[in-house]
């Protein structure tokens, strides 16, 4: 019998990504590359990601189309929306959402859409969950434009995430790009501020203060003045101090939700997640405490891609065939 195929769709303002899963979750092809940004700039307007989407998208479909039989294709999803939660909308989806409809038509198979976010939370578990259903976990999601602790109950396909946290004003992923391009890297500058860290050792702090974490809730806009500032004076010597620091308040607001909500299991999840300095440190500051773990996927899937995407859609599929609804 022929393997069944979902093919997903992502398309956020920083990434194009279009992946193949079959109905044993492993990866048959993906492809993912960052749309080009004016060097200097911060990212990209809603209108220009979505011009530049519709123009990359094609050939990477065309490029998926080509690696199967796409007689084997029996679904299609994709992301349509940064959260699932009433009013969460931004207009870079809708160039994913209009050609993955033109595919479920063509093809004549069914279209699963799903959330951005809920694309980056299958992605990171595809390293560790195999089953139907998990107990509650928490999932820190870090990203460009979102930076939250969610409180997550799992079965399935069907998520459903309380946010008991975060950042109260910019996230960990717009602190790192506005360093990096202050420093003069192209964005998204994560990173290079990620190589800098790693390279450089760290000696204390000079210039920043510590990251108050606040019942699992803080803000980083101070720490971005205060490494502006440092910038001017040590130019990229703040980049290893600025690690160290969030890498203390991640493992800090960690450690206080799995206390506060009785979670043993803590997932990084987004694209500031493939950090490697953020994954050494951590786990450092984890080897005296053995109360809860916290866990990193895979660090190609950890940024945004379309795998986690169609693992839900494969996912989704399989439970239409159980439940005999299509």
């Amino acid at each position: 019998m022929s393997n069944r195929y979902c093919l997903g769709i992502d398309t956020s303002n920083y990434k194009t990504s279009v992946a193949i899963t079959d109905e044993h979750n492993n990866i048959i092809f993906e492809k993912s590359e960052f749309l080009e940004v004016e060097h200097g700039t911060l990212g990209l307007r809603q209108s220009i990601a979505f011009f530049k989407q519709v123009n990359v998208l094609p050939s990477f479909i065309e490029e998926a189309l080509s690696a199967v039989d796409i007689r084997n294709i029996c679904c299609i999803s994709v992301s349509d929306a940064p959260r699932r939660v009433e009013g969460s909308y931004m207009p870079v989806f809708m160039a994913g959402y209009n050609a993955a409809k033109i595919l479920s038509s063509s093809l004549a198979v069914p279209l699963y859409t799903f959330s951005h976010q809920e694309g980056h939370v299958a992605a990171v578990l595809k390293s560790f969950y195999t089953g139907s259903s998990d107990e509650k976990a928490i999932f820190i999601h870090l990203s460009g434009g979102t930076t939250e602790a969610l409180l997550a109950s799992i079965d399935g396909i069907h998520y459903e995430f309380e946010i008991v946290g975060g950042t109260k004003d910019i996230s960990v992923g717009k602190l790192l790009d506005r360093t990096g391009v202050k420093l003069g890297y192209d964005f998204p500058a994560g990173k290079y501020i990620d190589q800098l860290a790693l390279n450089s050792g760290y000696n204390g702090s000079k210039h920043l203060t510590k990251i108050k974490n606040d019942d699992g809730w803080f803000n980083l806009s101070g720490t971005e003045y205060q490494v502006l500032k440092a910038i001017e004076l040590s130019g990229t010597e703040v980049a290893v101090e600025l690690m160290e620091r969030v890498s203390t308040l991640l493992f800090d607001v960690s450690k206080y939700l799995a206390d506060k909500y009785d979670v043993k299991k803590i997932y990084m999840a987004g694209g500031v997640a493939s950090s490697t300095y953020f994954r050494i440190k951590i786990r450092e500051l984890m080897h005296e405490n053995s109360s809860f773990t916290i866990n990193f996927g895979n660090p190609e899937l950890s940024g945004d891609n379309a795998v986690g995407i169609a693992l839900l859609g494969g996912k989704a599929l399989n439970e239409s065939i159980f439940n005999n609804t299509i």
